[in-house]
């Protein structure tokens, strides 16, 4: 049997425990693989950008509740890679195929199930949250798009998280940028409205969008179906039902899967703030969000790899590995990330002018990116601090820090700034930076007060 299914004494024999070198190889594969998941979208609305700001704006509140369902979804299965990790690591990788299985099947039915939903709910919704007719049927269109490629993304998901599980984090790494290659020259074709298809702007996005899905979950797939041991662990045969394990799978999912939709909800959400001021207002937020959705991936990547480092100091119940796992990643997630505020700061303009050639939406974006720079790093302080925690094994309180930063915090305080006072889409990116202060900060603190304990806190 291949090695990757085999109990595992080490992910990263050769790196010093508890070393940078050692959090740096874990953090590579999981920032790019992450960066390619952004990068699909951020193309499209790039593109869809130069094409007309209009368009932009119909892509990015179409985009929003899709994100949502999305995430929470991508949450919600997170317990394949859980169990996977777990059977291979007490010498069980036969049972992983059944893992594999529950996975694919919850995907279809989460995917399936919300596609059905935003179709019937999204256009109703959007007609009814106060926006301009035209804006809400432009939307509309795009949404009910959007939502038929959430099945093949979430089935894709599954065969990633498993793939990650068995020691295998490049292989959905090397096929997600095939799939945005697929993206971008599709959608150099499509969106402009220069292909014989009979559709451009943000609807044309979505079918690209769906097309790129496809092949990413078919290549997956297909991998999986030429790889020896997904034969070996009984992928392609059926298992006998285990309803413990099934139960356990789901309810993995359950607190990352609410704290997921949470955070992406409320940021969506701040769409419809700014589609009270009018389409370049929230054409000017969804630049802001696609450059900060970029940034945030690679704390993201950094702090699921030193979830695994926290982890594995709490099997071996040293306190001390823990804090300092908690410590470096933390540490190297505020260098990096103040490199790129730097970067973005010093090329605002440069960056602004990426998503469009509209006078007025370029003067709009200038200085909402200069302001954005301030929460980059409060952003990636609580995704790195939530990581540990879960790792530690204090599930629920990252949930909750999210729903009173993101929810009690920064929609009302964004409503009142944006609208309210005047200030528009500075308004609402001041709303963001004061809200990821209050989850990073909390965040933090809560994991320093749990002082020595490392075990199971909410049970």
């Amino acid at each position: 049997m291949d090695a990757a299914v085999k109990p595992q004494e080490h992910a990263l024999s050769g790196a010093p425990e508890g070393s940078y070198a050692e959090l740096l190889r874990l953090a590579g594969p999981n920032v790019l693989s992450r960066l390619g998941i952004m990068a699909m979208g951020i193309t499209d609305a790039i593109v869809v950008g130069q094409y007309s700001a209009t368009e932009l704006g119909y892509h990015s509140l179409g985009w929003a509740p899709t994100v949502t369902v999305l995430v929470a979804g991508i949450g919600l299965l997170l317990g394949v890679q859980v169990l996977t990790a777990r059977h291979i690591g007490a010498g069980t990788p036969e049972q992983t195929g059944a893992v594999l299985r529950r996975g694919i099947s919850y995907a279809v039915k989460i995917g399936l199930a919300s596609t059905v939903a935003l179709i019937l709910l999204g256009p109703w919704a959007l007609q009814h949250i106060g926006l301009t007719p035209s804006l809400a049927a432009g939307a509309s269109a795009a949404l009910i798009v959007f939502s038929l490629s959430l099945t093949p993304y979430l089935v894709a998901d599954s065969m990633w998280f498993w793939l990650e599980a068995h020691g295998k984090p490049k292989v959905p790494m090397v096929v997600m940028w095939i799939a945005n290659g697929i993206n971008l020259v599709l959608a150099l074709w499509v969106i402009p409205g220069t292909s014989p298809f009979p559709v451009s702007g943000a609807v044309a996005a979505g079918w690209v969008t769906l097309v790129a899905r496809i092949c990413l979950m078919a290549m997956l797939g297909w991998f999986i179906w030429r790889w020896p041991v997904a034969h070996e662990v009984g992928v392609f045969r059926k298992s006998p039902p285990n309803p413990a394990e099934s139960q356990e799978q789901r309810r993995i999912g359950y607190a990352s899967g609410l704290s997921y939709a949470i955070e992406a909800g409320s940021f969506s959400g701040m769409n419809f703030i700014a589609a009270q001021l009018g389409v370049l207002v929230v054409a000017g937020w969804a630049v802001v969000t696609n450059v900060a959705a970029a940034v945030f991936m690679v704390p993201m990547g950094i702090a699921a790899a030193t979830a695994v480092l926290v982890s594995r100091s709490v099997g071996a119940n040293s306190v001390t590995s823990v804090k300092r796992a908690f410590g470096m990643g933390m540490r190297l997630a505020m260098v990096v990330l103040l490199l790129l505020s730097v970067i973005v700061f010093l090329d605002a303009g440069l960056v602004g002018r990426a998503y469009t050639s509209d006078p007025k939406l370029l003067a709009m974006t200038g200085s909402a990116l200069l302001l954005s720079c301030l929460f980059f790093m409060a952003d990636g302080a609580q995704v790195v601090a939530s990581n540990a925690l879960r790792a530690r094994g204090d599930i629920w309180w990252p949930t909750g820090m999210h729903f009173i930063s993101y929810v009690v915090v920064m929609i009302p305080l964004a409503w009142w700034l944006a609208i309210q006072q005047g200030r528009g889409l500075d308004g609402i990116i001041w709303a963001v930076i004061i809200a990821s202060l209050v989850s990073g900060g909390g965040l933090t603190a809560r994991f320093y007060m749990l002082g020595d304990r490392m075990k199971q806190v909410d049970a």
